[in-house]
Parts: structure tokens; C-alpha cells; sequence
């Protein structure tokens, strides 16, 4: 077998995550800055940029453009115990409440939108091309699941951590619930083009630095997303109704009864 020699961005990545556990450093703090922490670690500010980079792509850190690099919040004390267990148990109880998760997205990625068209880097939007691309897969099941990867993308790309963790949360809550109507949804060439054409505007707005058109871009979008779900859920159970009705012959053997 043949090993692979160790990227020495890897080896630098591995380094700061030392750091980070030697120093104590907790979610929301902020590292030192690029010189000083190249000084620091002995490396040239290529090597760590690449190091950082990695790290921010893996979770660990987020960076906020002009304003540093920041250890992230860790995904199970913030989304998973203070979001999703609690919103988990109210949709057990009532699986309608992922509706009011769906009216909640709107305030959330209408705000990620807004931020991503502001504060996006060349390697967002080239992410998010990417993920937009990958909508367009003839695979519903990939297509679906490429467009849950484009709205993370967008929340990204707004390189605001609370923002982001939130969304992984819901996403993370709607991932069963919500599952199938998506799928439904790219299974319609009319539903599939009105995705396409909506998610294309959110992009060009993102990519062209249009902060509020990317706004309203996202607002239009999600509106149309929750209408046609709902509209699939009705429609389902109306065909459940008509299934459990009793046959002509269920009829008849009733009434001779």
C-alpha cells in the first residue's frame, strides 16, 4: 500500500486545532491575527491561510471577512441541544409544527441571503455555483438533496455562525419530515423549472452583491417552496380519505346486514 505523503497545510491545521485545545479557546473566541499566528507556528502566511481554510471548510473555525477567524460553535451544545431536541419533541407530538419551522426559514435565510450578497468570497460563490449546478441533477433524490446543500451554502456564505447553526438545526429537523415533498417537488417539470429559475435568482443577486434583491429573491422562493408543500401534504391526505372509503361491494354487504 502506498502512503501518501501529509500535506504540510494539513500538518499546520493540525497544529492550530493544538492550539486551540492548549489555550482554551471556546466557541465564539477569536485567534490571533494571520502574522501573528504565522509567527507563532513558525509558518509562512500561504501555508496557514491554506491550514485555515481547511479548518473553516471542516467547522471548525468561521471567518468573518475583515474581521478575523473565530473558533465556531460547536454543533452539539448549539444546534442540536438548544434548537433541534426541543423542536424535535414538538414535532413528534405534532408533526403540522414543520410548518411553523417552514414560516420560521423565512426570517432565517431571507437574513442569510441579505449577508451572503454583502459579505461572500470568491470561494462562496464558487461553492454556491457548484451546489446550484447540482439542482439541476435528473436524479430527484440527488437534485434534493443538492438543494438543501445550496441553502447551507447561502448560510455559508453569510459568514454569520448563528445564523448557520440555526439552519443546520432546521435542516436538520426537516431532513424526514419534509424529505419526500422535496423529491415531489423536482418529480414535476413545472415545480423543478420554478425551483430552478428561483434558486438562479438568488444566486445571480448573491453574485452580483445585490443585498435586498437577494432578499426578496429568497422571500418569493421559500413562499412558493411552503405553498407547494402544503399542497402536496393536502393532496396526499385526500387520497388517504378516499382509500379508507368503503368499495360498492363494502356497501352492499352492509346493507343486506
Amino acid at each position: 500500500m502506498i502512503v501518501m505523503p501529509r500535506r504540510l497545510s494539513d500538518e499546520i491545521a493540525s497544529r492550530v486545532r493544538a492550539l486551540i485545545e492548549e489555550q482554551q479557546l471556546e466557541a465564539g473566541m477569536k485567534l490571533p491575527a494571520e502574522r501573528q499566528l504565522a509567527a507563532q507556528l513558525g509558518v509562512s502566511r500561504n501555508s496557514l491561510r491554506e491550514a485555515l481554510a481547511t479548518l473553516v471548510s471542516e467547522g471548525v473555525l468561521v471567518s468573518r471577512r475583515g474581521g478575523g477567524t473565530f473558533v465556531r460553535w460547536q454543533h452539539d451544545d448549539w444546534s442540536e441541544q438548544n434548537i433541534v431536541q426541543p423542536l424535535k419533541t414538538l414535532m413528534e407530538n405534532d408533526p403540522d409544527y414543520s410548518f411553523d419551522i417552514l414560516e420560521a426559514r423565512h426570517a432565517i435565510e431571507t437574513s442569510t441571503a441579505w449577508h451572503a450578497a454583502m459579505r461572500a468570497t470568491d470561494a462562496d460563490k464558487e461553492k454556491l455555483i457548484v451546489c446550484f449546478e447540482a439542482t439541476q441533477s435528473s436524479n430527484p433524490d440527488i437534485a434534493s438533496q443538492a438543494d438543501v446543500r445550496f441553502h447551507l451554502a447561502i448560510a455559508e456564505a453569510s459568514h454569520n455562525v448563528v445564523l448557520l447553526q440555526t439552519m443546520r438545526g432546521f435542516f436538520d429537523l426537516l431532513q424526514s419530515s419534509v424529505k419526500q415533498s422535496r423529491q415531489r417537488m423536482y418529480l414535476v417539470p413545472l415545480v423543478f423549472a420554478r425551483l430552478t429559475e428561483q434558486h438562479e435568482a438568488v444566486l445571480n443577486a448573491i453574485l452580483a452583491g445585490d443585498a435586498e434583491a437577494a432578499r426578496k429573491a429568497m422571500m418569493a422562493h421559500l413562499g412558493f417552496v411552503h405553498t407547494t408543500i402544503k399542497r402536496f401534504d393536502e393532496d396526499q391526505a385526500r387520497q388517504a380519505r378516499i382509500t379508507r372509503l368503503p368499495g360498492d361491494s363494502d356497501i352492499s354487504r352492509e346493507n343486506k346486514a
